[in-house]
């Protein structure tokens, strides 16, 4: 009797009491009387209010991304060091063009504003909304995204992807942005798998639905029909007119494999877009681009971890330039530079796991040579290194390099004194 008159249930992504959403729960169907595993929405889940950043495992569902492992855990330590506050602050100009249900003024009148009173405009330019409400959007417009490639408008799917990557060139968001870089990557991946599956697909069957030939995972340029490699060329064509750079970046990061199609040795696109993320001015952004391209080029069926070197020498580099100024600088301007390094540092962990991962002592001698820590065998520890480079770099060294080169490390640790890391 019980049975025959219940409704289904459904759970609830967000507590109704709760400042914050909780993680997503998987839905059921209906939910028999005396199940315990049914979730009662009026059970509170938060009674510290406290809030929590959303599960990068549950945030795509369209397609299948078949991420890393270490990309994974590596998203959730994102959100996990840098929580989100309750609000965020954002530009007026990228308030209103996101959100214009909540503002009422153009971005050409706020142009306009900032040149007739920069005065007022410096006070007024900021405007605060909930996180709930930015992820929301980011939500939203994933799903606009995933509804136009299903109606088979890709060019409103590209479009609507330029829109989301855009977000990234604005750091001013601090301790939002690893979590905007979450969400946001989160579309590039389902964009990417999007358009790999479309060539993957015009590779293998005619437009009739016959099929032409089951591709290897490692098939060869050769072996894909022309028709193919002509909407391979054109996403790449379409992509390489974006104006900004850090769009560009990502957009073609998204579809890296896809050089597959078109070449017999896709890696060698990775050195071309090495050169291009040093164009890209925010230290904070252009550390997060290279991180993401670190995890698109693990997609690649071949690649050598050159370029991975070349990124922590970069780093390095902008982080020297970072860390250089004054001890006496004014507070808030050394509390800013002390949160770009804290903002930059999972990129360099990400990025040294990936490039000591599998190594032999050989290769690791070879490394720590192109790294400039070590000229010969001899010579390990006698430069100095950034802080919170050396501490990631000697979290991944091999025990045999720790044991036989101890003392050496100690005397670069000796010599590394900058702020970015605790010496001790």
């Amino acid at each position: 009797m019980r049975e025959s008159h219940a409704l289904p249930r459904l759970r609830a992504d967000a507590h109704p009491l709760s400042a914050a959403p909780s993680p997503p729960l998987p839905q059921g169907d209906v939910v028999e009387s005396g199940n315990s595993d049914f979730f009662d929405p009026l059970r509170g889940t938060d009674n510290e209010a406290k809030v929590e950043s959303p599960d990068p495992d549950n945030l795509s569902n369209a397609v299948d991304h078949h991420p890393t492992k270490e990309w994974t855990s590596f998203r959730r330590l994102l959100m996990q060091r840098f929580p989100v506050t309750k609000m965020v602050s954002m530009s007026s100009v990228s308030f209103s063009k996101w959100f214009p249900f909540l503002h009422e003024k153009s971005s050409t009148i706020m142009h306009l504003e900032e040149l007739d009173d920069p005065q007022k405009f410096a006070d007024e330019g900021v405007k605060v909304i909930t996180w709930q409400e930015y992820v929301s959007r980011l939500h939203e417009l994933k799903d606009e995204i995933n509804r136009s490639w299903l109606a088979e408008d890709r060019v409103t799917s590209l479009k609507l992807s330029i829109k989301a990557v855009k977000l990234l060139m604005d750091t001013s968001v601090s301790e939002f942005y690893p979590t905007l870089f979450v969400l946001v990557t989160d579309i590039m991946d389902m964009l990417g798998e999007l358009v790999w599956q479309r060539i993957k697909r015009k590779a293998e069957f005619t437009e009739d639905g016959a099929l032409l030939c089951n591709l290897a995972e490692n098939f060869k340029a050769s072996d894909i029909c022309s028709d193919a490699k002509e909407t391979c060329n054109n996403w790449f064509n379409k992509i390489g007119v974006v104006q900004e750079l850090l769009s560009r970046i990502y957009l073609e990061l998204a579809i890296l494999p896809c050089w597959q199609f078109l070449l017999d040795q896709p890696e060698d696109s990775l050195w071309r877009l090495v050169m291009m993320i040093r164009g890209l001015g925010d230290p904070v952004a252009s550390a997060y681009c290279r991180f993401y391209m670190a995890h698109c080029a693990q997609k690649l069926i071949s690649h050598d971890i050159g370029y991975l070197i070349t990124f922590m020498n970069d780093i390095r580099v902008i982080l020297m330039k970072i860390l250089s100024a004054n001890e006496s600088t004014h507070g808030n301007v050394k509390h800013n530079k002390r949160l770009q390094v804290s903002l930059m540092e999972p990129t360099i962990e990400y990025i040294m796991k990936y490039i000591f991962n599998g190594l032999s002592q050989g290769q690791v001698s070879e490394v720590l040579a192109e790294l400039g820590l070590m000229k010969n065998q001899q010579d390990f520890g006698s430069v100095s290194c950034v802080s919170v480079v050396l501490h990631h770099l000697l979290n991944e060294l091999p025990i045999e390099i720790v044991s036989s080169n101890a003392l050496q490390m100690l005397h670069l640790i000796e010599f590394s004194k900058d702020y970015s890391f605790d010496q001790v």
